[in-house]
C-alpha cells in the first residue's frame, strides 16, 4: 500500500488524484491486501437493568440476542412486539424479555457492587473484577485508563471447535464453516480497543493461544499493530502430551508478546546452568575483521609476549603496518611471541588497540590460556569485556583474589541474568499439575477446564513488571482467574504494589445451559447466574487464593513452588467485584443515579482504597482522602469544598457536578489536583459506550 500512496502523490491532476486516491482507500478497507475475514455483525447487548416498557427493543431471554422486537405495548403484564424485520408480531410475557441495545447505539454503563474482600485493611490496593461481555467492559475501561495500562494478559477461547465459546449468544462449533472469521472478527473488535488501554511508550500485549488459530492470529496481530515489537514463544504446557487419533500428540501452545516504546523483557537467571565464565576469547572471531580490513582497525595486530614457564603475559607490543610480515618481528627471551591466528595460519586482529591491552593487564583482566603447540597461535589469549568490567564495579563480580600470572580470580554473587529463550520447558508450567490441580485443590471438584498453570502467566508477567511496582494489569478474558492469582504472588515475593483488573462475563456451559432450560429457568434467574463461570469459578477462587483456604473454609496446603510462602497464609490483598449494568440516559443527565455512578468514579480516580458507599442520601459533596478523590454534588457549596480540599492535599482527583462549561472552568481553575472532571456532562458525553467510533 505505500507503493500506491506513493504513486498515487505523483498525479499531477488533483481531481484525478483524488478520484484514485479514495478507490485506493475503498480497496485497503477491503482487506485484500491483508488477514481476509468476514467482519460479521457484533453483539447486541442485553440491558439487564433497563425496565421493558413500550418504544424499546428486546428479546427473548431464552432466545437469539439478534433476534429481537420493537415493543409496542404492554397490558396485563403482556407485551404485544413487532419482529424487527416487520413482518410480524407476537406477545410475550414481560417477565421473559430483556432490552437491548444494537451495536452503535450509545449505552451508560454503571459498576454494581456484587461482593468484596479485604484482607489488607491497611492497604489502599484494591484489584477489580468485573462480570461483563468484556466488549463493553473494554469500551468502559478506554474511558477509565486510556494509555495508562501496563500490561494485558489475556487467553481468548482457542476456537478448537469444542462448544467453548460464544458468539452473537450462539455457541460457536466445528460445524460452523464461519468459525474462524467470526472468532478473527471477535478478537479484532476487543484488540482495538485493548490498543488504546496500552500506554503506547511502555507496555507489553500477551496473548496465549494453540495451533488451531495461531497463524490467523499472528497475521492479525501483526496487522493491528505494526509499531509493536512482536515475538512468539513455544511453551510446552502438557510434558506428557494430549493423545489424538492419526495426530500428533499435543504438549505446547505459543503465546504472542508484542512489546510497545521501550518495553522488553527482563533477564532471568537459570539456576540450572553452569557458573557462566567471565573469561571471553580476546581474537576477533570473524572473517570481516582479519588483518588489513578496515572492520578490524589499522592498530590492532600486535605481538603479545607470553613467559613458557610462568604462563605470564610479559608485555604488550605495538601495532604492526599491514605490509610488514608478522616473522620479522623480534621475540624477547624465554617467550612466545602470540599473534592473533586462526588454525589455518590467517591474520586476525586482537579486540582492542594495545594501549587498552596494557591497562587490562595491569588490572589483571587479561591473560594467556593453556599452550597448545598443534595451534598456529599456541597461547589462547582470554581477557574481560567491558560488561563484566561493570559487573565488577557493580559488585555482581567479585574478586577473590589473583592467580600467579596476576589475572583476577573471581565469582558471580548470583548467576548472571540471561534473556529467556524462545522456546520453554518449565515443569511449573504444567497445566495439569499447576492449573487443574490447583482449582481442584480450592473446590474439591472439577468447576473448570483447561485453566492455565499459575507459574505460567506469573512467569509472562515477570518478564514485563518485575520493574513495575506499581503496574496496572489487566486481562479480559480472565477465565478462572489465574491473573490476580498471579499478580499477587508476585506482590509478595518482591513486596510490589501492581494492581490487576479482570473481566469475565458468566456464560454457563452449554450442557449447564441446556439442563436448566429443561428446567424452565432463563438467564438472570438466581439459580442460573449462580452457575456461571465468574460466580461460580472465578470469584470464588479470588476469595479463595486470598485468604488462604478452599471453598469449604480449609486450608489449603503446601507452599507456593520456589517460595517458603504457605498458600494457607493467603495475600495481603483486596479485591471488589462488579457487574456492569447499564443507566437510563435520562436518569442520569438529571442527577439521580449518583449512587450508581459512584463506583465507576472510584476506579476512575484510581481505585484507591474500598470503593465509597454512600448511602441512599446524596450529600452535597464528598471528601474521600481514602480513595485519593473528591466529588463536588452541589455548585452552590464550592468555596467550602475548596476549604476542605485545603485539608486533604493527598486528594488527586475532582469530579464536579455543573451543567455550565464556564462555570466548570472558573471552579477548577482555583483546584490544586492532577485530574477534574464535569459530572453530569462528562458522563454522558465520555462514559457512553456502544457508540460507533473510529
Amino acid at each position: 500500500m505505500a507503493i500506491l500512496d506513493e504513486l498515487v502523490t505523483q498525479i499531477e491532476n488533483p481531481d484525478l488524484r483524488a478520484r484514485i486516491a479514495a478507490e485506493v482507500e475503498k480497496l485497503a478497507k477491503q482487506k485484500k491486501f491483508g488477514l481476509v475475514f468476514e467482519e460479521h455483525l457484533p453483539e447486541c447487548t442485553p440491558l439487564w437493568d433497563i425496565p421493558v416498557k413500550a418504544g424499546r427493543k428486546a428479546a427473548l431471554k431464552t432466545g437469539h440476542v439478534n433476534d429481537f422486537y420493537t415493543v409496542l405495548k404492554i397490558e396485563d403484564g403482556v407485551a404485544t412486539c413487532l419482529n424487527k424485520d416487520k413482518s410480524a408480531t407476537a406477545e410475550f410475557p414481560v417477565e421473559e424479555l430483556v432490552c437491548v441495545a444494537e451495536f452503535g447505539e450509545p449505552i451508560y454503563p454503571y459498576l454494581k457492587p456484587i461482593d468484596t474482600v479485604c484482607n489488607a485493611p491497611d492497604s489502599d490496593l484494591w484489584h477489580t473484577l468485573i462480570e461483563a461481555d468484556n466488549y463493553h467492559a473494554l469500551q468502559l475501561l478506554e474511558y477509565l485508563y486510556a494509555g495508562k495500562v501496563d500490561c494485558i494478559y489475556i487467553d481468548p477461547p482457542y476456537n478448537t471447535g469444542a462448544r467453548d465459546w460464544k458468539y452473537n449468544n450462539d455457541y460457536v462449533d466445528n460445524n460452523d464453516q464461519y468459525r474462524h472469521s467470526k472468532w478473527l472478527s471477535m478478537m479484532q473488535k476487543r484488540l482495538k480497543i485493548a490498543k488504546k488501554l496500552l500506554n503506547p511508550n511502555d507496555s507489553v500485549l500477551i496473548v496465549t493461544i494453540d495451533e488451531k488459530e495461531y497463524l490467523h492470529l499472528g497475521c492479525l496481530l501483526e496487522e493491528m499493530f505494526p509499531e509493536a515489537n512482536m515475538q512468539m514463544i513455544s511453551s510446552v504446557i502438557n510434558p506428557y502430551g494430549t493423545q489424538r487419533l492419526n495426530e500428533f500428540s499435543r504438549n505446547d501452545e505459543y503465546i504472542f508478546f508484542l512489546m510497545f516504546g521501550r518495553s522488553q523483557p527482563a533477564g532471568i537467571v537459570n539456576e540450572d546452568a553452569p557458573e557462566q565464565s567471565y573469561w571471553k576469547t580476546f581474537r576477533r572471531g570473524d572473517l570481516a575483521s582479519r588483518r588489513g580490513q578496515p572492520k578490524g582497525g589499522k592498530a590492532q595486530f600486535y605481538p603479545i609476549y607470553v613467559d613458557d614457564l610462568t604462563r605470564k603475559i610479559v608485555s604488550i607490543g605495538d601495532p604492526i603496518a599491514h605490509e610488514v610480515d608478522r616473522h620479522t618481528v623480534q621475540g624477547m627471551p624465554g617467550c612466545t611471541t602470540v599473534f592473533p591466528l586462526r588454525d589455518d595460519g590467517t591474520e586476525m586482529n586482537w579486540c582492542v588497540r594495545p594501549e587498552a591491552a596494557r591497562t587490562l593487564l595491569e588490572k589483571g583482566y587479561i591473560k594467556a590460556g593453556t599452550a597448545n603447540y598443534k595451534t598456529q597461535q599456541i597461547y589462547p589469549i582470554l581477557y574481560l569485556r567491558s560488561g563484566t568490567i561493570d559487573d565488577i564495579d557493580s559488585g555482581k563480580l567479585v574478586i577473590d583474589g589473583y592467580a600467579d600470572d596476576n589475572s583476577i580470580i573471581a565469582h558471580y554473587v548470583q548467576q548472571k541474568e540471561q534473556m529467556p529463550q524462545t522456546n520453554w520447558h518449565f515443569k511449573e508450567h504444567s497445566a495439569r499439575d499447576y492449573g487443574s490441580n490447583l482449582i481442584r485443590d480450592i473446590f474439591k471438584d472439577k468447576r473448570f477446564t483447561f485453566p492455565k498453570s499459575l507459574y505460567a502467566v506469573k512467569d509472562c508477567l515477570f518478564l514485563f513488571v518485575k520493574n513495575k511496582p506499581n503496574a496496572l494489569i489487566v486481562d479480559f478474558f480472565a477465565g478462572s482467574g489465574t491473573t490476580m492469582h498471579a499478580v499477587n504472588l508476585l506482590n509478595v515475593e518482591d513486596g510490589g504494589h501492581r494492581r490487576c483488573i479482570m473481566v469475565t462475563n458468566n456464560e454457563v456451559s452449554d450442557a449447564e445451559a441446556k439442563e436448566m432450560s429443561r428446567r424452565g429457568l432463563k438467564p438472570g434467574d438466581e439459580e442460573w447466574e449462580k452457575l456461571g463461570i465468574a460466580r461460580y469459578v472465578t470469584w470464588p477462587r479470588t476469595v479463595c487464593s486470598i485468604e488462604g483456604h478452599d471453598v469449604n473454609g480449609n486450608p489449603l496446603k503446601g507452599n507456593y513452588i520456589g517460595s517458603d510462602i504457605p498458600m494457607a497464609d493467603g495475600f495481603k490483598a483486596n479485591a471488589a467485584f462488579f457487574k456492569l449494568g447499564f443507566l437510563d440516559k435520562n436518569a442520569v443527565a438529571l442527577g439521580r443515579q449518583f449512587k450508581e455512578m459512584l463506583p465507576t468514579l472510584w476506579m476512575k480516580a484510581g481505585a484507591h482504597g474500598a470503593c465509597p458507599d454512600i448511602g441512599e442520601t446524596v450529600p452535597e459533596m464528598l471528601i474521600l482522602p481514602e480513595n485519593r478523590m473528591a466529588v463536588l454534588v452541589d455548585e452552590r457549596a464550592y468555596m467550602a469544598f475548596v476549604e476542605k480540599l485545603d485539608e486533604h492535599p493527598e486528594i488527586e482527583t475532582v469530579f464536579l457536578v455543573t451543567d455550565s462549561d464556564s462555570g466548570y472552568r472558573d471552579m477548577i481553575s482555583g483546584l490544586n489536583v492532577k485530574e477534574s472532571y464535569q459530572l453530569y456532562r462528562d458522563y454522558l458525553d465520555n462514559f457512553r459506550i456502544n457508540a460507533v467510533r473510529r
